[in-house]
């Protein structure tokens, strides 16, 4: 597949086929993006790729922390304490997006929750990618980090399936390091969702738009 027509096919999935992906498609994918590039070739990435019975452990004890209202807490700060424009204006419309798309008022608290809480169970895809980092890396492997994330995601397209990059699964690192065994002082980045994606899911139906390039963009002559 071109690389630009994989850039724009990109999408986070929200709805997924319970189908079967197999390892060696996985390892596949991973083999792939292991050649983003990285500061110093520090490669500073670790993944945890989990099913089945472990997914479903990790996934009901989140689930069950965020409905009694117990918030996780995360390696590190995401996003930022106070918004502003235009960033604040665009994430509101993200989330409307996804709501108007599947009719969810703003009245309609329960039924917000529950969306939110299917975050948690990585929107029930058979595959749970984990992304974890030693503590004594700085923010530069944030950037390489992020690299090898769009890396995974292309590859993913190239193999037919689908993903959802996840800060959500970040929130809860006590309870996933516990049940993986991972250590305490290794940071817990981020998650994703991986699988084929259900085409007839509504939730899957919608896309953000994109910013024009001359509003992020100069040019120096």
């Amino acid at each position: 597949m071109n690389t630009i027509t994989a850039l724009q096919q990109r999408k986070s999935v929200r709805a997924f086929l319970n189908k079967h992906v197999a390892p060696e498609t996985i390892n596949a994918i991973l083999s792939a993006a292991s050649h983003a590039p990285s500061g110093a070739n520090t490669q500073s990435w670790q993944v945890a790729v989990v099913s089945g019975e472990t997914k479903k452990d990790i996934q009901e004890k989140i689930e069950k922390s965020f409905r009694l209202g117990q918030r996780g807490n995360a390696d590190y700060q995401y996003y930022p304490k106070s918004w502003h424009n235009p960033y604040k204006i665009r994430r509101i419309q993200c989330g409307r997006l996804m709501y108007d798309t599947l009719d969810i008022g703003r009245q309609d608290k329960q039924r917000r929750l529950d969306q939110w809480a299917a975050n948690y169970r990585a929107f029930d895809a058979p595959i749970m990618l984990l992304f974890f980092l030693d503590k004594i890396m700085l923010p530069g492997s944030f950037l390489d980090y992020g690299m090898f994330l769009q890396s995974i995601m292309l590859a993913a397209i190239d193999k037919g399936l689908a993903t959802c990059t996840q800060a959500s699964l970040s929130e809860y690192p006590e309870i996933i390091k516990s049940a993986l065994g991972y250590p305490d002082d290794i940071i817990l980045v981020c998650g994703m969702a991986l699988s084929y994606e259900d085409k007839e899911a509504r939730i899957n139906g919608y896309r953000t738009p994109r910013e024009a390039i001359s509003s992020f963009t100069r040019y120096f002559t």
